[in-house]
Order: C-alpha cells, then structure tokens, then sequence
C-alpha cells in the first residue's frame, strides 16, 4: 500500500474528475491506463475510501473524491502561484491567471482593461470565462478560478470581496411598442411579449429564465443571438423586447430606435464585486490586474 501521494496523483484525479473517465484522465496525466488505475487504487487503499464510483458510462465522483478534488485543484494552483512568483524573481513575470465573470463584466468591463494588462504583461495569459454568479462563487472557491466578478455579494465566508462597479438591467422596446411610454415596468408585466436574448451560452440568458421561474411564469426567448449590439438591433427591428445592461442600452440608443425603461425589480439593480480566496496569496501578477480593474473602475 502506498503510503505517500504526489502532484502526479493530484493532477490525475484533476483530469479524471473533469473528463469523468478513468481513460481520458489518464491520457491527460500522460499515464497508461494501468497505471493510472494503480494510482487511483493506492490513494483509495491509503486513505481507506473510494473516490470513484465506476459504471459503464465512465466514473463519477464519490463525496471523498470530491473533497479530495477540491484540494487537489487548490494545492496544484498553489504550485503554479509559486512558479509565477518565482519567475517574477527569475525571468520577469510570466504565468497564468483564470477569471471568471458574470455577461455584464466580460462584455462591457472587461475588454479594455485587458487589452491594457495583457500589453504591458506580455508573458502572463488569461482564461476568462463568462458564468452565473453562483457558479462563479464555486469555481473561486474551489480552486478553479484566481479572480471573479459577481453581481451582489452571495454567502461565502472563505472569500475576500472587493466593491467593483454598479450594473443595472434595463427593459428595451421598440419606440412603438405598448410599454415605450413608460417610466418603470415590473419584469412580471413584461412576459406577455415575445423576447429577444443572448444565446443560452450566456450567463444572462440562464439569469432571465430562472427570474421567470421564480415569479411561475414559463419563458423562452424568441430570437436568441451573439451580442448585446444584435440583441438592441432585433428590438428596434420589432421582433421582440429585451433586458439588457444599463450601460451597453444606453450606448445603441444613441444610434437605434429604442427605448429603455427601468426595471422595478430589486434584481436589476446589481452591485458588482470582485471575489477572491486570498487576495495577498495570489501571484504578483494576477494582483496587478485586480489592482486594474479597480483603478479603471474608479475612473468612471
């Protein structure tokens, strides 16, 4: 029985965890399937639980393979934060840091300030993907992502919050349509008419559906597409209605027949944050561009 593990061991059950399969795991570690099995079975032997469950369709995680997954990703992120500090000292800076955002943050907040960073950080790559603010709130916590940006400030006692930017959804309309003329409309009062939305990609998308779901209303949108810009387009071409973010609204209404009305749902209003585990942890690097995200938003 193996009374020891590694950083080979961590990054298998890494890999076999996100593929769901002992093959795939394998074939990413670069280890043949027998001795990644043998791996899998020393770990399970040493600490006396399975962390698989093996079926015909792959495997799946057991609670202590969770757990044990969970701690994988964070010491195998740790490794990296320490090569990134080292070859700051080394070879300047060069590293990787992984973001998570909700759509408001990757569409309109984002780009700029990255365009900026990776500029004057030419050895440091980003991963930035756009997720639900719950699902942002995991990936930090887990160890899977450095840096996110959420909307409101969810329950997690082992994260650090900094306040970013204020962010309000907006109802757009045709200059025609029946709710044009008003000042504020209730969400509820809205889903009567056809919509025009982001593609279910988007975190935007599964946000609205789960709004109508809360207030027992069924919801789809009629015309799905990749922008904020298509999305106030299809609008003023009288497909649809839709809600979009305040800032990017208001943008296309100086150029499209459209019309903005407030929101009276508590939800549309958003204060945004930036959430990390450990803020004084993470890489220089990865430190200078949350610095720049406050900064850029402060100019505002």
């Amino acid at each position: 029985m193996a009374n020891h593990f590694d950083l080979t061991d961590l990054q298998l059950i890494v890999n076999i965890g996100d593929a769901s399969s002992l093959t795939r795991g394998a074939e990413k570690s670069h280890l043949s399937l027998p001795a990644a099995s043998n791996r899998v079975k020393n770990l399970e032997d040493h600490f006396g639980t399975r962390l698989f469950h093996r079926n015909s369709q792959g495997v799946t995680l057991t609670p202590s393979g969770e757990a044990f997954l969970r701690h994988a990703r964070l010491v195998l992120r740790q490794i990296d934060h320490l090569r990134g500090d080292i070859h700051e000292y080394a070879r300047g800076i060069k590293g990787q840091v992984r973001m998570v955002a909700n759509t408001t943050a990757m569409t309109e907040f984002m780009p700029a300030v990255l365009s900026r960073y990776l500029a004057s950080h030419p050895d440091v790559t980003v991963e930035l993907r756009e997720r639900l603010s719950y699902l942002v709130i995991k990936a930090v916590s887990d160890g899977s992502a450095d840096i996110g940006i959420v909307a409101g400030r969810p329950a997690a006692s082992e994260l650090e919050y900094l306040p970013y930017r204020e962010d309000r959804l907006v109802l757009v309309t045709p200059n025609e349509h029946a709710l044009a003329s008003l000042k504020e409309v209730a969400f509820a009062n809205t889903l009567s008419y056809e919509y025009v939305g982001l593609s279910e990609w988007s975190a935007i998308h599964a946000f609205l559906i789960q709004a109508a779901d809360n207030l027992g209303h069924p919801f789809r949108f009629r015309v799905e597409v990749g922008s904020f810009e298509a999305v106030c387009r299809m609008i003023e071409a009288n497909v649809g209605i839709g809600v979009v973010p305040e800032r990017a609204a208001q943008r296309y209404a100086q150029r499209l027949n459209i019309k903005l009305v407030r929101l009276s749902d508590d939800w549309a209003e958003r204060k945004l944050h930036i959430c990390v585990r450990q803020l004084d942890q993470l890489p220089g690097f990865a430190r200078e561009l949350v610095n720049m995200l406050i900064a850029d938003a402060e100019l505002m």
